[in-house]
């Protein structure tokens, strides 16, 4: 997995490594990161998975689909590539921008903006959805996640290349880690391209 990420032709060369990923990942084990269960079923094989597909595609200097290149080519960068957001709230970022020279990057384990469920809530089922979500086809699930962490700039906009491009590099690490893409779930689920999302950039989710 990630086998490129060290090649001299990869920009972050050296910085990622096994050891560091277990030691930043053990500070949020006791918040649950992949160590949920749901309903005695184990989520945290899925949910590792699932972070690694949002990581992975964001930093691959390979192709966008998840072909076995595009896997190996994950981790070439060390930042969000090709990203079209800062992902600044727009209600503060007048009263608080973002520091010289500093970017803000999406998380996963605490929400993004305020009055918003984090991508491990979402994904792992602590999150319920209000009659509201699901009267806006937001369900707990990957689709959710993608909502979360990108919001209209991929979701709400029906099938399109950046969600299934998310959702292949998902089902191709469940694939690599002995879940088998099987163990994901129906594909209303997986994807967000029909939710509302729940922070859009100009007007009011229900």
């Amino acid at each position: 997995m990630f086998s490129n990420r060290n090649s001299l032709e990869a920009h972050a060369k050296g910085f990622w490594d096994y050891h560091s990923f277990i030691t930043a990942s053990a500070l949020f084990q006791p918040y649950g990161f992949g160590t949920t269960y749901i309903n005695w079923n184990f989520m945290g094989t899925k949910e590792i998975a699932a972070f690694l597909a949002h990581v992975g595609i964001k930093t691959s200097c390979g192709h966008k689909v998840a072909t076995k290149e595009q896997l190996d080519w994950s981790l070439c960068c060390n930042k969000e590539m090709n990203s079209n957001s800062d992902y600044r709230d727009e209600h503060y970022k007048n009263a608080y921008p973002c520091a010289l020279g500093v970017a803000y990057y999406g998380r996963w384990m605490k929400p993004i903006k305020e009055h918003q469920p984090s991508a491990h809530d979402v994904f792992t089922g602590y999150w319920t959805p209000t009659k509201n979500d699901t009267l806006a086809k937001r369900l707990s699930g990957f689709g959710a996640t993608m909502n979360v962490l990108y919001g209209d700039l991929v979701c709400g906009k029906g099938d399109n290349e950046s969600v299934n491009n998310i959702i292949s590099h998902y089902l191709s690490y469940l694939d690599l880690m002995g879940v088998g893409r099987e163990g994901a779930r129906p594909h209303d689920v997986l994807s967000c391209a029909k939710q509302v999302v729940f922070n859009p950039s100009s007007s009011s989710s229900p």
